[in-house]
């Protein structure tokens, strides 16, 4: 007898990812979409949660739509808005340089590390995520940034408004 296998598509979801690359600390958590307030969300759990003493939180982002201070003023309104980002700082990558986000790297070793393989729930990815996560913080696996400034010059001079 001769059987097919069929895949039936079970959901999809986001994952938001922060790392610490000197830390050796990352932060992931999954969401059922990636809309602004989704966004909003992980990064007022990073400010109260994670990094509750941190004077000033350093956030490196592509350039994705939802990555803008507007995003918060859009769900919080500009006065909660002020006050949550009073301690953030924003930087974004070149477009076209995702390379150049730490967070990027660390997903990549998600994906091949965990998510490598199909999951039949949300539950099971979340704990799953959970598990490496944690994994991977207590071993405070940290990333070693060899690419200089001088490796980006050469590399990005032709993108350069001279």
């Amino acid at each position: 007898m001769r059987q097919d296998y069929e895949y039936v598509r079970g959901g999809t979801c986001n994952l938001f990812v922060a790392v610490e690359p000197k830390g050796g600390q990352r932060t992931v958590m999954v969401t059922d979409r990636r809309t602004k307030s989704d966004f909003v969300a992980f990064v007022r759990h990073l400010l109260e949660q994670v990094y509750v003493t941190a004077r000033r939180v350093h956030l490196v982002m592509d350039n994705l739509n939802t990555h803008f201070r507007k995003s918060f003023e859009d769900v919080l309104g500009v006065k909660e808005a002020r006050t949550l980002l009073r301690r953030v700082v924003f930087h974004h990558t070149p477009k076209h340089a995702s390379w150049l986000n730490m967070a990027e790297i660390e997903i990549g070793i998600l994906d091949r590390q965990c998510l490598d393989r199909r999951l039949p729930d949300r539950a099971t990815l979340v704990a799953e995520v959970d598990a490496w996560q944690q994994r991977r913080n207590t071993e405070k696996r940290a990333i070693t940034w060899s690419f200089t400034r001088q490796d980006a010059d050469k590399k990005m001079a032709q993108h350069y408004v001279s």
